[in-house]
């Protein structure tokens, strides 16, 4: 089992929240970004620059995660990709994504994508705030616990 960081502007919290439950559960986690991001040194702690490229970063988190691994993206795209691989993911702010949401998910992405693109919406999502934080522990350390207990179940 592994955690799977789309590391592109994830914020500072959420990289804090994933590492300090991969020190107390042993779980290692993988930052993938097209650019180095400061993190720890610890051997539990990985990052993996890739090359420089649209998706680079997403393509190489959803071709190597697994149904056992935990993804945290904003990337919708990813997140489907994800989700359709039965890999657990959810966003830094909390949201599960799930077989039940992805789709209109990916819609609503697309479909705001397109009025930006029109000149139709000029704003993104509201600034990461303390309420988003609280939101990410709690779905993690829930996900995460699920996760644990489902390969705990596999190897009985």
């Amino acid at each position: 089992m592994k955690i799977w960081l789309d590391a592109d502007g994830i914020p500072h919290d959420v990289r804090e929240c994933v590492f300090k439950a991969s020190m107390r559960t042993q779980i290692p986690v993988i930052l993938v970004a097209d650019r180095w991001v400061k993190i720890p040194s610890h051997p539990l702690f990985q990052m993996i620059v890739v090359n420089q490229g649209f998706n680079s970063a997403d393509d190489y988190i959803a071709d190597n995660a697994t149904p056992a691994d935990l993804v945290v993206t904003d990337d919708i795209p990813l997140a489907h990709r994800c989700v359709s691989k039965n890999v657990s993911t959810l966003s830094r702010r909390g949201q599960e994504f799930d077989e039940g949401n992805i789709g209109e998910r990916l819609a609503t992405r697309d479909l705001m994508e397109g009025l930006r693109g029109a000149g139709m919406v000029t704003g993104g999502p509201s600034s990461y705030g303390s309420l988003h934080k609280k939101k990410f522990a709690e779905t993690f350390d829930r996900v995460l616990t699920r996760l644990i207990a489902k390969a705990k179940k596999a190897e009985a």
